[in-house]
């Protein structure tokens, strides 16, 4: 385990990444408890106001954030400078991209279907770090053998062919497989040759005059989404707490 701990962590210089995911990870979780209890009235905790004004903990976020990425740019990545910025970014991280949905829509939006969107960003978030941290690099650069490395030519060109099939996979409508396909190509690829999505940019401009691809869209859309609406339900519930409007219709079944 030291060996592996040595090899894979300590020595690519990848402990601050691994810091940040920690930090970031915890912070979502302990934020989610604290407003969760702050909606039940429950503990000693409450919202913030200035003025008369919520401030959200989106505030704090960007500011720590901002603090800890440049901090960690001025430490030179190295000593323990850069672990505790680390710590500052993830915490801001967490704080920020636990309210990315009410970013998003302007609104607050936190307990809506909506604000499930902030969960998503987290779980994304952390996957791929979490991949990057076991190896993976972004474009399909950790594939190449070291004389491949060497050239620049090789370089660019499988990170320009990666970055176009990412991006004609996003516009086929496929978000989630477009950001993991820049860390894992094969996902990319697995996107590439599925059907886009009906309300695609790819399925409006190449669906237009093709009927039956377009009524197999809508269907395999409709099936899709009806097959992970239960999971992912279950999993915004777990970990972003129900909805208001589901809270009111299970207070009505009462």
């Amino acid at each position: 385990m030291g060996d592996w701990w040595q090899r894979n962590i300590v020595e690519p210089g990848k402990l601050p990444l691994l810091i940040a995911l920690t930090a970031f990870v915890l912070t979502f979780l302990i934020t989610r408890v604290v407003t969760r209890l702050i909606r039940a009235g429950k503990g000693p905790f409450g919202n913030i106001s200035a003025g008369g004004v919520h401030i959200h903990h989106v505030v704090p976020g960007v500011v720590l954030t901002v603090v800890g990425g440049f901090g960690a740019v001025a430490s030179g990545g190295h000593g323990f400078g850069a672990s505790a910025c680390a710590v500052v970014f993830g915490i801001g991280a967490g704080l920020l991209l636990d309210e990315f949905a009410l970013v998003l829509h302007l609104d607050d939006v936190y307990w809506t279907e909506a604000g499930r969107k902030s969960v998503e960003a987290v779980v994304l978030t952390a996957a791929l770090v979490g991949l990057v941290l076991v190896g993976f690099a972004p474009f399909g650069v950790n594939d190449l053998s070291d004389e491949e490395l060497q050239d620049r030519g090789s370089v660019i060109s499988t990170v320009v062919v990666n970055f176009l099939i990412a991006l004609a996979v996003l516009s086929k409508g496929k978000i989630k497989l477009a950001v993991f396909g820049v860390i894992v190509p094969f996902v990319a690829l697995f996107g590439l040759v599925r059907v886009a999505r009906p309300d695609s940019p790819w399925a409006r401009r190449l669906y237009r005059r093709r009927p039956r691809a377009r009524a197999k869209a809508v269907l395999r859309a409709y099936h899709h989404d009806r097959r992970w609406a239960g999971p992912r339900r279950v999993l915004g519930d777990w970990l972003g707490g129900k909805t208001d409007a589901e809270l009111m219709r299970a207070s009505d079944h009462r």
